[in-house]
């Protein structure tokens, strides 16, 4: 008996002591992907930390996604600078951009962004979960940047997208004997929905793709952008 309320003891005092050790663990990498969204600005000298804790700068690709690199969240964050060379006092003052990672992620897509005028950090990031069950080959996936309701017609699916979500596409089965597919987007203009691109796109099995809708300034339509990724999880 006292041996069994001696080990049920130690239990209760090693529960809280466990519990903290699994807070004080070091935050897995997470493997990411960037694409850099910025028309007005297409360049960009980004830095983040490595797996190994260093600064290193973000290598970007024009019009195009990264090679993957390996980076450390912070308290749950994907983190970004505008320098290498980081006050450990105040690393707040290097900050470019931010944001949550979803639990249990390990790799992702980011579409950093222009941050909105008069605001800081200079930018914003938009994470889409890379992993095979998150976003399937064949897949597309539509980002829109307009202040007012999208949609895209895929072949069979026509679907809306609306501001600050991110909206899936499955994949597109209604094709010609060469996988090609007609696909419009449009935007609404009070009641009435406007194209605004017409295209043909090839819908293969082994494909994804992002689709960036935004306007530029004194722009008369909006534009959309696609990222089209061949390697897949």
């Amino acid at each position: 008996m006292i041996l069994k309320n001696s080990l049920w003891l130690l239990t209760i005092f090693l529960l809280p002591v466990a519990a903290q050790a699994q807070l004080n663990e070091a935050p897995a990498p997470l493997q990411i992907r960037v694409v850099l969204h910025d028309p007005v600005n297409p360049t960009a000298a980004l830095f983040l930390s490595d797996k190994g804790g260093s600064i290193v700068k973000l290598e970007f690709r024009p019009l195009d996604l990264s090679a993957a690199q390996l980076t450390l969240p912070v308290n749950g964050s994907l983190v970004l600078y505008d320098r290498a060379d980081i006050d450990p006092k105040n690393p707040e003052a290097s900050l470019a951009a931010t944001c949550k990672i979803p639990p249990n992620a390990k790799r992702g897509i980011v579409v950093v962004l222009p941050g909105r005028a008069g605001t800081k950090p200079a930018y914003r990031m938009v994470f889409i979960d890379d992993s095979a069950k998150e976003f399937p080959k064949g897949e597309c996936r539509v980002l829109t940047l307009l202040a007012v309701d999208a949609a895209i017609e895929a072949g069979e699916h026509k679907l809306a997208a609306h501001p600050g979500v991110i909206t899936s596409v499955p994949p597109v089965k209604k094709v010609d004997e060469f996988n090609m597919a007609q696909t419009n987007f449009y935007y609404k203009q009070g009641e009435a929905w406007t194209v605004f691109a017409e295209r043909q796109l090839q819908y293969l099995d082994g494909f994804r793709r992002i689709f960036i809708i935004y306007a530029t300034p004194g722009a008369l339509q909006p534009t959309v952008s696609t990222i089209v990724d061949t390697v897949t999880p």
